[in-house]
């Protein structure tokens, strides 16, 4: 299974995050064999750099002139030999076993012959040996942590420019390096993280309400499915919970609180901070310029009372023109992000938050709207 995600990010540029999960449903397998499966597929992914170096050791030829699904065998049975706890026979006889059924006989041979020459060191001795008359500090560390060199150079100088110890890049390439763990929120009031916990989850150290997860395919996990336990980074659910935190003070409205996010897409904060006001009657609108991205907003929502929220496609800044009356908070975005971000604020208000977003090249800026005496209870909160 390893070996299909690993030709599919070869071949077809797929994201392995993508198309791992599949393929463990697919094969149908158990939480042992999926944590398997996961480390050797995205390990091998992980360590490629390291492990090219270390078969371009063992190979009679440039590793260009290889066949490229053989290439991604030697792969995986290099991160079995020198990062897993596989035993050296189960490792070879798993991937020559591989190579012989999927690609062909002539080829096992020549991997067997190949990841027989790994087994001469373990990792250590491999680097030991790559780096011996190197004298590049840049190189020596990208080819140890497996780390193209433009990233370590952009690492060290970033360490530099921050006052930091540039002696620092190598814990900082080894938790790049580290496996990640998938972390989880559950709505509040639809569901609780005792399943997950359960399932070998950990507490969030971050977050109230949040919790870790590294146990194979997250959609397993009761509650996944429906959308009310859901996978977001605990940056994100503080940035939802400390928003909906925000005192408004007094609250004269004759309906229900309104709450605003200007730039909704994909969702995942709008469905906390839409649970999250559930107890005090809140309803949420949320706007997102772009279709495809408020249909992600939709979905997120759906688990949420249909009537408690509202979905808008337009420019952020329309909402503003159509509630002329609200007093929006200062810290105006940038005049390039208007278009994404929301309305230009008026001065006055409370509550704001900004955030970087890299994905998106933009300042994503949240608004909180207030009442004004000639329109009492219109709050928003962004």
């Amino acid at each position: 299974m390893a070996f299909e995600v690993l030709r599919a990010v070869a071949a077809e540029d797929a994201y392995a995050n993508l198309v791992l999960p599949a393929s463990i449903r697919r094969h149908a397998l158990d939480r042992r064999d999926a944590g398997f499966a996961t480390e050797l597929t995205y390990g091998a992914l992980r360590g490629q750099g390291t492990y090219d170096a270390v078969l371009a050791r063992c190979v009679d030829r440039p590793l260009g002139q290889l066949d490229p699904a053989v290439l991604d065998a030697l792969r995986i049975g290099v991160h079995q030999l020198l990062a897993m706890r596989v035993p050296a026979h189960a490792a070879l006889d798993q991937t020559v076993g591989l190579v012989r059924a999927v690609i062909g006989a002539g080829p096992s041979s020549l991997v067997n012959a190949v990841l027989r020459k790994v087994t001469a060191h373990d990792l250590e001795g491999w680097i030991g040996e790559l780096v011996d008359g190197m004298t590049d500090a840049t190189a020596i560390a990208a080819l140890r942590h497996s780390h193209p060199e433009w990233i370590v150079r952009a690492l060290r100088q970033a360490l530099v420019a921050h006052g930091r110890d540039v002696a620092e890049i190598d814990a900082l390439l080894a938790a790049d390096n580290a496996a990640p763990v998938v972390h989880l929120v559950a709505l509040p009031g639809l569901a609780t993280l005792d399943d997950a916990l359960t399932e070998g989850a950990e507490p969030g150290r971050l977050a109230p309400g949040s919790a870790y997860y590294s146990g194979g395919d997250v959609s397993r996990l009761p509650g996944v499915s429906t959308g009310t336990v859901r996978v977001q980074d605990s940056g994100s659910q503080l940035v939802a919970r400390a928003l909906a935190a925000v005192d408004l003070g007094n609250r004269r409205s004759d309906g229900p609180e309104q709450w605003l996010d200007l730039c909704a897409g994909p969702g995942g904060k709008t469905a906390l901070l839409s649970a999250i006001g559930q107890d005090s009657g809140v309803h949420l609108t949320a706007n997102e310029p772009v279709p495809h991205r408020a249909q992600l907003v939709r979905q997120a929502l759906r688990p949420l009372p249909a009537d408690s929220w509202t979905v808008r496609v337009g420019d952020g800044r329309d909402v503003g023109r159509e509630q002329p009356s609200a007093t929006a908070c200062s810290s105006t975005p940038p005049a390039r992000d208007s278009a994404r971000s929301g309305a230009a604020p008026s001065p006055g208000g409370a509550g704001s938050h900004r955030t970087w977003c890299p994905s998106r090249r933009s300042s994503v800026s949240c608004w909180a709207r207030r009442s004004t005496p000639s329109h009492p209870g219109e709050w928003w909160r962004t």
